[in-house]
């Protein structure tokens, strides 16, 4: 069995940390959003879904090019922090998942978004009758009926931001032990014609995307019970 050089042990490293945070952020993030898309009647919920929903169907290329033109040093955003004595995003782990957490939205959001349209305003109006505020309502009864789409939100999260590629390359470059991930070291071996490790980092990959989505279908299908 050919063991993984340094160099993709990092980029290992670097990628699961990258996972790790950037799905954290987005069970925050984007529960809130969920919970607004779930229960408002307003006029720009369209719009709001129709921006979550744009890396869907936006080349990852052209999501991490803006966000570098604009993060850049001559970017507007780039020029704001800056000005603010922040550290440039561009080429930084930071900028990655900022950049992740853009790409994987929909993959957090629109799970979320279900559970919580699923639950109903029925127990929610029951808890309220029994003096629950809003809050209380929340966490005592919507978080934990919306527990099997928290449960696919990151699972689904994870695994989208493990294989991102075209965000991570424009954002943060390819630079080793801070930017450098599995699609880009997977990206460097077939460069180099080095096809043994390509293979094995794809294999890597390729099994752990099966068994998220093999995961999620068959547990989803059986509500997520404990065995």
């Amino acid at each position: 069995m050919t063991a993984l050089s340094p160099a993709d042990l990092s980029a290992l490293w670097v990628s699961l940390k990258l996972a790790t945070i950037t799905t954290a952020c987005l069970l925050v993030l984007a529960t809130p959003l969920a919970w607004w898309l779930a229960h408002s009647r307003s006029r720009l919920k369209p719009l709001v879904e129709t921006v979550a929903a744009l890396p869907l169907v936006l080349p990852p290329t052209v999501l991490g090019f803006y966000l570098l033109v604009l993060l850049g040093p001559e970017g507007p955003l780039g020029r704001l922090i800056a000005w603010l004595g922040g550290a440039s995003l561009v080429f930084s782990f930071s900028g990655l998942v900022l950049g992740s957490a853009i790409y994987s939205l929909p993959f957090v959001l629109q799970p979320l978004h279900n559970a919580f349209a699923l639950i109903g305003r029925e127990p929610l109006e029951a808890a309220a009758t029994l003096r629950a505020g809003p809050l209380d309502r929340f966490v005592s009864v919507a978080l934990p009926l919306a527990q099997p789409g928290y449960i696919a939100a990151a699972t689904l999260g994870f695994a989208h931001t493990l294989g991102e590629f075209g965000v991570v390359l424009m954002l943060g470059g390819n630079i080793p032990g801070r930017t450098q991930v599995l699609s880009t070291a997977i990206y460097n071996h077939v460069e180099a014609m080095d096809y043994r490790n390509a293979h094995l980092l794809s294999a890597g990959l390729l099994v752990f995307s099966c068994a998220v989505l093999l995961i999620v279908y068959t547990r989803g299908r059986n509500g997520w019970r404990t065995p």
